[in-house]
């Protein structure tokens, strides 16, 4: 383990080795790849050698924004980006994202207003985009340049009069942003443009010059929809923020419910895809939900009121059902809210109630995921297009993983409807595995989890009588996190399903050692998967200069396996533990660390419970200052978030806030690069606009602390605009958890309780178990799409213990895209004998 007292010094980004088999590999790779983007912010600056999107390549060449060598890769080049079909949150995020990335490659950028009616129509609805008709349109929900649904488009005249009207724009690359339909349309319409040109051009309503320049029409597309419908990507474009909205809401019902005894029934979309129904009732621990892919069995309805019964004689005070508008029975028959809220009357006569969410589901301010999502899928967007050849099929950008890339658009069409196809003919289990294992394995945890006690012969809610004789345990360790709560309710419920004894420790190792620990029953976690915090109880001490107490705890309650949430203090726990074992046999048990904290600073893994949380509380606060700021004249903003040495909250909010900069300690700055950022907010206010916000992670630098930003900005920025400082706090902290952490949660709950299961049987022996092995000493994380378990030994030497962080963060390579999305191009600063100045 690294010298804590060894010299301060920056750690480095290096690549760490898998320990695992990831997915996701790109699917695409090309020269440009080679070439951008690299632009130096001031010499002490990373330069941009790192992606627009996460999977491009390190490599890259020289592109110059000025003077000899400047190359436009884009120039001469006009490209369109529209929406059609149902609006989504985060489509104005994807159309900021590919304006301000397509001028900044060289392109003339227009946009069509009202989809695909008014390509048709022409005139006033195709036009060009400057860098500021897309400033502060990041924030708001649906789609500010339009959509509708065209009649026109669907007739070959229609479709031949909007591509005159491209043409005479000299507009022959597409950005769609729209569901499987849309995307299909454009795909029809790029076969049928060869066709269009030649009679156009023969009829004479093109010139040989606009033929020329239009000989070929390219297409790529985003998929916006919050059904999360569409084969070939993991998250579409909206689905985030329509969970938001559907937990939202399911949360304060819950608290009217619970007040009067009552069921509510929510109605959801989804009239052909189960998913927003399945995740939102995952995450709501939902005593029932219907999706159109797995139609309930013959008898449902003695099932529902069983079950609803019982749960009131455990005295909950509250049910929640949730139905997708598209549920239905083996035969097909439709089951609706209505249905459902009869049934429960008659038979139970328990005060029902049914909330129809409809189109709240697509209102609001999108998600910071959803915010996020869309300014990466938009530049990967712009990079397919320059990127792209004739011979080349038109592509979807899709998520995979931790990856914005592309695949074929018609394969991942033909997978979509694939699944419709089988929902038709009622082979539902072909439909759920077409949805895929991600699909599949939130049913199977949903369907474990929400049962409402296990079987008698497995497990009594005073932990007595087992089928196992063996003993699990769970603590938290560290600060609390947005998550915590839905883990260790997976986590107790999986181990006592199983026959495993489950001991609560209250308030980490230090519960431990004066106590705190008692047995679990299945209903004492019932209600845990929605709050904030940490029910258990936490704190940061770790068991090092107790170790001998922790380890006599340890075999007075007879602990077989331990699982820790937490952060950065429960990685380090484990890593003392496994230190440990040599003087303690009683510490040759196998342990978990599933990662926990808003810092998102722990070693691998992607994602810690509790980030995405605080995410969306500073992009919400940063919505709120921006709005402040509109109300006055000229103001800039200086946020100060949290994290510790980490910058991972600083750089994620600010690309989801549209931030102007983010100061973090892994980027070191100086002052000439404080000035050249004040010099670039001093030319966007000059030029008309209102705000400017600063994010800086609260350990970015010792001496440029947030005041001495605000008062730097304050005199630089005298007379041309007034600056105010906020520090955040613990209100990062707080709140319900988002809909991603308390899955996450669950799912990671689920994972671990299983990997101590099967390490409990095969290290058991004589009524015990015992193992000194590294591998049984793991952290559970996320790599891209994958979950996997890496031993805490292993991740030693790629930490950075002094900063309490890794030596390598995939997050590093989305800062380029913050400060181009942040900067226009004619204001990118230039050198002139080590003076920075702004462009003329």
């Amino acid at each position: 383990m690294t010298d804590p007292g060894s010299p301060t010094k920056r750690p480095r980004q290096d690549p760490i080795p898998e320990s695992r088999p990831v997915g996701g590999e790109d699917v695409f790779t090309s020269p440009i790849r080679e070439q951008l983007m690299q632009h130096s912010t001031s010499a002490s600056h990373l330069q941009i050698r790192q992606t627009l999107s996460y999977d491009m390549v390190d490599t890259v060449g020289q592109f110059s924004t000025r003077g000899e060598g400047f190359n436009m890769v884009g120039e001469g080049k006009c490209i369109a980006v529209f929406t059609s079909g149902g609006d989504s949150q985060g489509m104005n995020a994807a159309v900021r994202s590919v304006a301000r990335i397509g001028i900044y490659v060289g392109f003339k950028v227009y946009a069509i207003h009202e989809g695909y009616q008014g390509m048709c129509d022409g005139g006033d609805h195709i036009k060009e985009l400057s860098w500021s008709d897309v400033s502060n349109i990041i924030q708001l929900g649906g789609t500010v340049i339009g959509s509708a649904r065209c009649k026109d488009f669907r007739e070959r005249d229609g479709r031949k009069k909007a591509a005159m009207n491209l043409i005479k724009k000299g507009i022959n690359n597409l950005v769609v942003i729209g569901g499987d339909g849309s995307l299909t349309g454009a795909n029809v319409f790029r076969q049928e443009w060869g066709n269009f040109v030649a009679e156009l051009s023969k009829e004479g309503k093109i010139t040989s010059e606009e033929a020329k320049a239009c000989e070929y029409l390219n297409v790529v597309g985003m998929v916006g929809s919050i059904d999360n419908d569409f084969c070939g990507t993991d998250m579409t474009i909206g689905t985030d923020t329509a969970l938001h909205r559907i937990l939202e809401a399911v949360d304060a019902i819950s608290t009217t419910a619970s007040s009067h005894q009552r069921c509510f029934v929510l109605e959801v979309m989804g009239r052909h895809c189960g998913y927003l129904a399945l995740v939102a009732g995952l995450a709501s621990a939902a005593d029932w939900i219907f999706i159109p892919e797995m139609p309930p069995d013959a008898g449902w309805e003695n099932k529902i009121c069983n079950k609803l019964q019982q749960t009131r004689e455990f005295r909950k005070r509250l049910n929640i059902i949730i139905v997708a508008e598209g549920a239905c029975t083996q035969e097909g028959d439709p089951i609706t809210a209505n249905l459902i809220k009869d049934l429960i009357i008659n038979r139970l006569g328990f005060d029902t109630r049914v909330t129809v969410l409809g189109h709240v589901q697509r209102g609001g301010n999108p998600s910071a995921f959803d915010r996020i999502l869309g300014c990466r899928m938009g530049a990967e967007a712009v990079l397919s297009l320059v990127d792209t050849k004739p011979d080349m099929p038109a592509y979807v950008v899709s998520l995979d993983g931790n990856k914005a890339i592309r695949v074929p658009l018609m394969d991942c069409v033909r997978k979509t409807q694939a699944v419709g196809e089988a929902l038709r003919a009622k082979d539902f289990k072909k439909a759920c595995s077409l949805r895929g294992r991600s699909f599949l394995s939130n049913l199977s945890i949903y369907l474990t989890l929400s049962r409402i006690k296990p079987k008698e012969e497995v497990c009594s809610l005073d932990g007595r009588l087992c089928a196992s004789n063996f003993n699990l345990a769970v603590m938290n360790v560290g600060a609390p996190a947005a998550g915590m709560n839905a883990t260790v309710r997976a986590f107790i419920r999986t181990s006592l399903f199983q026959g495993y004894r489950v001991y609560r420790i209250t308030d980490g190792f230090e519960g431990l050692i004066a106590d705190k620990v008692q047995l679990s029953g299945w209903m004492d976690v019932s209600d845990w998967v929605r709050q904030g915090g940490s029910l258990l109880g936490t704190n940061r001490t770790t068991p090092k200069k107790d170790m001998a107490v922790v380890a006599e705890k340890i075999k007075k309650y007879d602990i077989h396996a331990l699982l820790m949430v937490g952060g950065f203090e429960a990685y380090m726990s484990a890593i003392q533990m496994l230190e440990a074992r040599k003087q303690y046999p009683e510490l040759c048990i196998p342990v978990v660390v599933i990662p926990a904290t808003v810092s998102n600073n722990v070693p691998g893994t992607d994602f810690s419970l509790g980030c995405d949380t605080a995410l969306n509380a500073i992009a919400d606060i940063c919505d709120r200052i921006k709005q402040s700021a509109s109300g006055s004249k000229r103001r800039v903003f200086i946020v100060e978030t949290m994290g510790g040495y980490c910058g991972y909250l600083a750089t994620m909010s600010g690309l989801a806030g549209g931030a102007d900069a983010a100061y973090i300690f892994e980027e070191p700055f100086t002052i000439r690069d404080l000035e050249l950022d004040v010099t670039h907010l001093a030319a966007k206010i000059a030029d008309g606009v209102q705000r400017g916000l600063i994010l800086r992670n609260e350990k970015a630098s010792s001496n440029f602390t947030t005041e001495f930003l605000q008062r730097l900005y304050s005199e630089e920025g005298k007379h041309l605009f007034t600056t105010r400082m906020n520090v955040l706090g613990h209100m990062q902290q707080g709140g319900s958890p988002t809909f991603f952490d308390r899955n996450m949660g669950t799912k990671l709950g689920v994972k671990a309780s299983n990997f101590l299961q099967e390490k409990v049987k095969e290290f058991s022996k004589d009524g015990g178990v015992f193992t000194d092995s590294d591998d049984t000493v793991c952290l559970l994380g996320i790599s891209q799409r994958v979950v996997g378990f890496t031993p805490v030994k292993f991740l030693e030497k790629y930490t950075d213990f002094e900063h309490r962080i890794p030596k390598n963060q995939w997050w590093m390579k989305l800062r380029p895209l913050l400060r181009i999305l942040a900067k226009h191009v004619e204001i990118y600063e230039a050198e002139t004998e080590g003076v920075a100045q702004p462009i003329e």
